[in-house]
Order: C-alpha cells, then sequence, then structure tokens
C-alpha cells in the first residue's frame, strides 16, 4: 500500500475554475519527490490535498491507507509536515527556540521530551548559535532551516517543502540541499515544489510535471529534463547544467558544476 494515493482527484474551485483534473499519483515511503510546473500548474492545490485543508470535488485522497475525508488537518500535520514558501508567514516565536518547542507542545510532548527534541533538531540543522535570536532578524537561508527544524522537531512521516528556494542566495540554496539528502539518506520521505530545477537537478529526484491541473509527465528527471518541449508546455526552462551538454554534444548531462568545470578543463 502506497503512503500517499491520489485516485481520480479532481478539485473544482468555489469560482468554477478546475484546479485539478484525474490526478492518478502514488508515492512511496522514503521517496524523494518533485512537483514542477509554472504558476496556476495546481501544484500548490494538490499540496492542500496532503495535508487535509482541501477535499477533492471527485476522487480520492488516501494517506497512510486512510481518506483524508476522515482525518482532520490537525491528524495530518501530525504525519505530513509542510513548509511554507514564505518563512515570514511560518515563523512567530519570539526567539527560535520557542518556534521550534510550539509545535511540539502543540502536539502533546511532555516539557522534557520536548527539550530533547528541540536540541536533538538543533544539532541537527546546525541552528545552536541561534536559539535565542528572534527568527524575523535572521537571514533568508537561517529562516528556512529554521522553519525545516521546527517542523522536523515532531518527526512527521513525510516532509513537504513549498518553493523552498525562493529568495534564497546561492549559498542558502546549497544549504538546503544538503539538508534535504540528509533527511532522504535517513529515510524521510520529502515532497518538493518547485520550479526552480536547476537546484533540483543535483538532487535526482522522481519528478512529477503539471500543467492547467495535470500531471503531464512522471519519471525520472534524467529522462524528463532533456524533453526541453514537455518542459516548455509547462512554463519551466531546462537547467543549465542539462541545456549546456546538450550545446556541446554531450550525452550525459553534467551532474553538478564541478562535472562540468572538469569537462571543459579536460577538453
Amino acid at each position: 500500500m502506497a503512503m500517499i494515493e491520489f485516485k481520480g482527484v479532481s478539485f473544482r474551485q468555489p469560482n468554477g475554475i478546475m484546479a485539478l483534473r484525474d490526478i492518478n499519483l502514488q508515492i512511496e515511503a522514503g521517496e524523494m519527490v518533485s512537483i514542477v510546473g509554472g504558476n496556476g500548474a495546481g501544484k500548490t492545490t494538490l499540496l492542500k490535498h496532503l495535508n487535509g485543508l482541501l477535499k477533492p470535488t471527485t476522487g480520492s485522497v488516501k494517506v497512510f491507507g486512510r481518506e483524508t475525508r476522515e482525518m482532520s488537518v490537525a491528524q495530518l500535520s501530525r504525519r505530513i509536515g509542510l513548509v511554507f514558501q514564505n518563512s515570514d508567514h511560518q515563523l512567530f516565536s519570539d526567539t527560535a527556540e520557542a518556534e521550534v518547542l510550539f509545535g511540539l507542545k502543540n502536539f502533546g510532548f511532555g516539557e522534557q521530551e520536548a527539550k530533547r527534541r528541540a536540541d536533538e533538531v538543533f544539532r541537527y540543522f546546525g541552528l545552536e548559535g541561534l536559539r535565542g535570536r528572534a527568527p524575523l532578524t535572521l537571514s533568508g537561508g537561517e529562516k528556512k532551516r529554521l522553519c525545516i527544524a521546527a517542523v522536523m522537531a515532531w518527526d512527521p512521516d513525510v516532509l513537504v517543502l513549498d518553493e523552498p528556494t525562493v529568495g534564497q542566495d546561492y549559498t542558502s540554496k546549497n544549504r538546503i540541499l544538503e539538508t534535504v539528502r540528509k533527511l532522504v539518506s535517513d529515510g524521510k520521505t520529502v515532497i518538493i515544489v518547485s520550479h526552480d530545477l536547476e537546484f533540483l537537478w543535483p538532487l535526482n529526484p522522481r519528478t512529477i510535471v503539471m500543467s492547467e491541473g495535470r500531471i503531464l509527465a512522471d519519471g525520472e528527471p534524467q529522462s524528463i529534463f532533456l524533453q526541453a518541449e514537455l518542459l516548455s508546455s509547462a512554463g519551466l526552462k531546462q537547467p543549465q547544467l542539462v541545456s549546456i551538454a546538450g550545446l556541446f554534444g554531450v550525452q550525459k548531462p553534467f551532474g553538478n558544476v564541478n562535472e562540468a568545470l572538469k569537462w571543459f578543463v579536460e577538453r
């Protein structure tokens, strides 16, 4: 049984617009999955079906074998942790430590257990020196890592990142990339919603392409990212490492910048 299953899911907005059209999708435990597409593709609407904020107009969404219609938002949030696109919309406590402790206390963890878990995630995400800082005074990259840490403190089965690289510089993007790799290597299921294919390419996640509420493709990025016409139809551009490899007739696209530099140096 899949951890997450969409079966024939369509969703009509109150204004009559069909935001999702016949979505069939399964996500297994431990997978890293990216959902890509331009604005209006239906990515965020699909996300809201995962945590119960939206229920399908037709079809069914099952999480851990149960229909989301049978579960509350609180029940789903305990097992599916969502990190918002805009960190400022998620952070509200006076200190970074209080931010992490809030979710733990809200889910019923005792004081000692909450403190232990907080200590653990501050170490895991390299945020120990920021515990007493006001979250809104942190850098963009630090805010994003704090949001991820606050969610991961209660150990959800699935971590969902909504456009994690928006507003992030190169260094911060790399920190997030390494964080995702570490979580997946530790067995977490990670779903990344993004239009930043440059960020996704080195991660090599299973990739789902959406456009106008439909799934256009679902497979390995090595195949999907090579299809410039498919990406263009979804309002996306090939990662530069892929397009550069194509320009120079390199059969296997460069996996990262270092591979590309090595190839050019050896020419």
